[in-house]
């Protein structure tokens, strides 16, 4: 595997096929291998493993075997789609969030559609996406059904942090391979309503927090010049915020938590807000 392909989460559902598009798409412009892993775990109940696949008990080898056939046409489909772009298609077995962080480590970068069957039942909702996203080595990139669009800007929520500032870099660079706006948003916390401190004066804060903005952009407005940018510096909550952005946004970029997270966590609020509620898909940039 190479460190620059695309891995992408497969299972044959539908929204499985939207994550491979997206890949697809990213290969495009990247130039980048995708590899489709099927994380193939072994059944100790008669259960779903993906479509046209038969439920077994272990050790089934006929299902897997059709299995790796599903993988093997998904790649061949996918490629014959796509002339020029290198496709891989390949089965491996164990639970499917370990084995997904663990091949991230040589990905480049992580789609997942949102929820699927099998192995990624309820990905979004539980907590395979959470863990997947927290822990992978390598960007991860969440797609839902119905939501990869192909218009608007990419949004980045950027608040000072290490995380914040690769998010930014991330966001950059795919706004510059898809010729489209950068929105940065930067939200700043707003005192309670109980007490202000003295002398507070939201609009320093807001050219405060602008000026920060601006320095964090300066190296990447000199990289990708061509890239227009606009920064939002809004008092509020930072996930309902990304999330209405969102509505108008054809990839929200994060890092996996901020100033405002604790240590220990490896996925701020934010970042799981967004992959439950945003409006299209997500990608989350943590620290190799």
């Amino acid at each position: 595997m190479s460190s620059e392909e695309i891995l992408v989460g497969y299972d044959g559902s539908a929204d499985a096929s939207v994550a491979l598009d997206w890949a697809m798409d990213e290969a495009g412009r990247s130039g980048r291998p995708v590899r489709l892993a099927y994380v193939f775990e072994w059944l100790t109940v008669a259960g779903w493993i993906g479509p046209g696949v038969a439920p077994g008990i272990w050790p089934d080898e006929t299902a897997r075997r059709q299995v790796e056939d599903l993988v093997r046409k998904a790649a061949a489909d996918a490629a014959a789609e796509r002339p020029g772009l290198t496709v891989h298609g390949e089965v491996f077995d164990g639970p499917p969030a370990l084995v997904l962080q663990e091949r991230s480590a040589e990905a480049g970068m992580l789609v997942l559609g949102s929820r699927g069957h099998g192995g990624f039942g309820g990905l979004l909702a539980g907590s395979t996406a959470v863990s997947v996203t927290a822990h992978a080595h390598c960007p991860v990139v969440v797609v839902r059904d119905g939501q990869a669009a192909t218009s608007g800007p990419v949004v980045v929520g950027v608040d000072g942090s290490e995380t914040s500032l690769r998010a930014l870099g991330f966001a950059v660079e795919r706004a510059a391979q898809r010729d489209v706006p950068l929105r940065v948003l930067r939200v700043w916390e707003p005192p309670g309503e109980r007490w202000v401190p003295p002398g507070f004066d939201p609009e320093e804060v807001t050219a405060t927090e602008r000026a920060a903005a601006e320095a964090d952009l300066a190296q990447w407005r000199e990289t990708f010049p061509e890239v227009p940018v606009e920064i939002r510096v809004t008092p509020g909550n930072p996930a309902a915020l990304l999330v209405e952005a969102s509505q108008e946004a054809q990839l929200v970029v994060v890092g996996t938590r901020g100033r405002g997270g604790l240590r220990g966590m490896l996925l701020g609020s934010v970042s799981q807000q967004l992959i439950h509620h945003a409006h299209c898909p997500v990608a989350v940039v943590r620290e190799r």
